[in-house]
């Protein structure tokens, strides 16, 4: 695993070493099929063409990628042989001198919010493999490192615990800086960021386009899986997340990962489409928790034998791509519709919570007016019994004006008497009654004064006061009036009482003499018995209109309450409108600033894209001059070969052939140690220290560096 963290050349370099010991074992043999079979008795012929096909393959890979992309897809469908999966893999994702491997030491150092999670995560990846078993094993930790190191570069997606089966099968494969760079190449271009975000969107449209095609191609088992209620996440879920990993035996896994570096998400849905075409009748004939059992426990070891079986059914589904191009359209445009209808029941129930707030604030008013409709009534119900009692009144005044002339002289002259006594005191009373109520209508009126100073109302509440006040003087102005009509009304009753008393005094003596008088001093009681009883009634009536007076005085109060509610209540809605208009404008802000992010998206995409374009041009400068270099090798192959050996002078020869390579090595180092300013190259390993044999070796060598 470790070995394969070297350049594409240096692995060229080694193979040829090997091919150099397998022709001097030939020459020494002499025979040429033979010796060559007998050097490498541990590999058959077939394996070493693969070894030197795929060896090619990785020298030239940009012009394999060109020119024979067909064949390249062929070999990869068959398998790439495991010691070149490190370095293949790193091709296939592009993944060779990637910015973010110099980054990797510095993220071990920073902490992470995900690392309690992958912790945890640690001992269920591979758990049965050897790499990964066990507590603190050098697998779970150089693990740890990349999940943690990318949770840190990609805090969006931050950790998910089906990548962590990806992660762990390029670290069986190659160290963990490269493991990092190749497994971000795969979230970032092979749709696997998209799968691992915390909406899983694309997981959706996966299951979306798998339930198409199962739809499509296999009807009678789609049927048989809506009717048990086996709903396709149930069990393809895990096969888009983990790529296999965690489904099939890890040499199938990898084969199809051979492929998923290459073609991406395609084969995983060929893949799932043979599994299910192969199993169809079998699943048809199970129902839910068989089906459950059948995938956990059969269909995983159905082609550990042959995986390319497997392949081959794969490549046998039909697959359209502009189909399925049509599908995540149509998903996008229903998530869309369901995002819609998301973000309008939100705002339905802002809206509603908002109504509910406003109708608890108007069932307030309302009980608020119900109390003061209530108090309208009970004022209005007593106004009517006030009038009542004045109808009664009015009626019982004239029954006793009737009832006058029944009366006997004698219970005249004896209750004239106290009558009269009894009414001043009465009218005395209602004096003081009154001259008391004039005094809180004053302490009333102050306090109205102290609150208007305190409170500062506005102009209308001021006009408002100024109306109360008016009424209040009102109705202390026909208080005084009634009290005058009752003091003058009392002044002639006793002026008329002295008057009939001094007569009746006068004519003592006559007056059982005189039946005329006796008449006349008889019909004069009679008319101030009625007029006391006339003046009791209009101190009767009078006090009984005061009282409505005060009644409507509080109706209007209370009317006027309730218009200052009702301007309050249309101010809070305007208030209301206001707010809503607010947050309009806060909503088309918003929306205009995710329209400037979406742009910023799209320039910041077209700047990588224009990085990674001048990163490809160096690297096909970069493989330029490694293949000068390996045909510089390959002539000093051939010059060893050629018949020159068979001089006489042969060792010799030899060692200045060697001087020769030597030094065309030393120019290439060097050569590649400062560059032109036209193309920037990654750093190269030294080469092994040289001693040149002659010092004009020496001197040319140094004059190659200057020029």
């Amino acid at each position: 695993k470790r070995a394969y963290n070297i350049k594409p050349e240096k692995l060229l370099e080694a193979d040829s070493k090997s091919m150099r010991s397998m022709s001097g074992s030939r020459r020494n043999s002499g025979s040429s099929l033979v010796s060559s079979s007998s050097a490498s008795s541990n590999l058959s012929h077939l394996e070493e063409d693969t070894w030197i096909l795929w060896g090619r393959i990785v020298n030239e890979w940009d012009e394999w990628r060109r020119k024979k992309d067909k064949l390249l897809k062929e070999l990869i469908r068959k398998g790439i042989p495991h010691h070149f999966r490190a370095i293949v893999w790193q091709l296939l994702g592009n993944a060779t001198d990637m910015p973010v491997k110099n980054q990797y030491s510095e993220l071990l150092k920073m902490s992470s919010p995900c690392e309690k999670l992958i912790r945890r995560d640690i001992a269920r990846t591979y758990p049965e493999h050897e790499f990964f078993k066990g507590q603190d094993s050098l697998g779970q930790e150089v693990l740890f490192n990349v999940m943690k190191a990318y949770s840190l570069v990609d805090r969006e997606v931050g950790y998910c615990q089906g990548s962590a089966f990806i992660v762990g099968l390029l670290l069986m494969q190659m160290p963990e800086e490269e493991a990092f760079c190749v497994f971000v190449r795969l979230m970032q271009e092979y749709r696997l960021r998209e799968l691992f975000k915390p909406t899983m969107a694309e997981l959706g449209l996966c299951i979306y386009q798998f339930e198409y095609l199962l739809q499509e191609q296999l009807p009678e088992l789609n049927v048989h899986f809506r009717s048990q209620s086996f709903h396709t996440s149930m069990y393809a879920s895990s096969w888009f997340l983990t790529l296999f990993l965690t489904f099939l035996p890890m040499p199938v896994a990898t084969r199809i990962f051979d492929i998923f570096m290459y073609e991406g998400l395609e084969i995983i849905f060929r893949v799932g489409m043979a599994i299910l075409q192969y199993n169809q009748t079998d699943l048809i004939q199970l129902d839910m928790e068989g089906m459950s059992q059948h995938f956990q426990k059969l269909i995983p070891h159905q082609f550990d034998s042959c995986p390319d079986k497997l392949i081959l059914r794969a490549y046998q589904v039909k697959y359209n791509p502009k189909r399925m191009k049509k599908l995540e359209k149509e998903y996008t445009t229903i998530k869309n519709k369901e995002m819609e209808e998301q973000i309008e029941i939100k705002r339905l129930r802002t809206e509603n919570r908002l109504l509910k707030q406003r109708i608890e604030t108007l069932e307030k008013g309302q009980v608020t007016r119900a109390q003061e409709a209530e108090e309208n009534y009970v004022i209005k119900r007593e106004l009517a019994v006030v009038r009542q009692q004045f109808s009664v009144t009015s009626q019982n005044l004239e029954k006793a004006q009737d009832t006058i002339g029944e009366l006997q002289r004698e219970k005249v002259r004896n209750d004239l008497e106290s009558y009269t006594e009894q009414f001043v005191t009465g009218l005395q009373t209602q004096l003081e009654q009154s001259r008391l109520q004039e005094a809180e209508l004053l302490g009333a009126l102050k306090e109205m004064q102290d609150k208007r100073s305190s409170s500062l109302p506005d102009e209308n509440n001021v006009a408002q006061l100024q109306d109360e006040l008016k009424l209040v003087k009102l109705r202390e102005l026909e208080t005084l009036h009634s009290f005058r009509e009752m003091q003058d009304t009392v002044t002639e009753l006793n002026q008329r009482w002295q008057l009939h008393m001094s007569k009746g005094g006068g004519g003592g003596g006559h007056w059982k003499e005189s039946p005329k008088k006796n008449a006349l001093n008889e019909l004069q009681e009679k008319l101030m018995g009625v007029r006391l009883r006339e003046a009791q009634a209009q101190a009767e009536l009078r006090e009984v209109k005061l009282q409505a007076i005060q009644l409507e005085s509080k109706n209007q109060i209370h009317s006027k309450l309730i218009g200052r509610h009702e301007v309050e209540s249309a101010a809070m809605q305007e208030r209301l409108q206001q707010l809503a208009g607010q947050n309009k404008g806060l909503q088309s802000q918003l929306t205009e600033m995710k329209r400037k992010r979406a742009e910023l998206d799209c320039k910041s995409k077209e700047e990588v894209m224009a990085v990674r374009l001048r990163e490809a041009d160096s690297m096909a400068a970069m493989a330029e001059l490694r293949q000068k270099i390996a045909e510089l090798e390959i002539q000093k192959e051939e010059g060893l070969i050629q018949g020159q050996l068979n001089h006489s002078d042969s060792r010799q020869y030899i060692t200045q052939l060697r001087d020769q390579i030597g030094e065309i090595t030393t120019l290439a180092f060097l050569c590649m140690t400062f560059p032109t300013t036209e193309q920037t190259y990654p750093p190269t390993p030294p080469p092994p220290p040289y001693h040149f044999k002659t010092p004009a070796l020496r001197k040319r060598a140094m004059n190659a560096c200057e020029n």
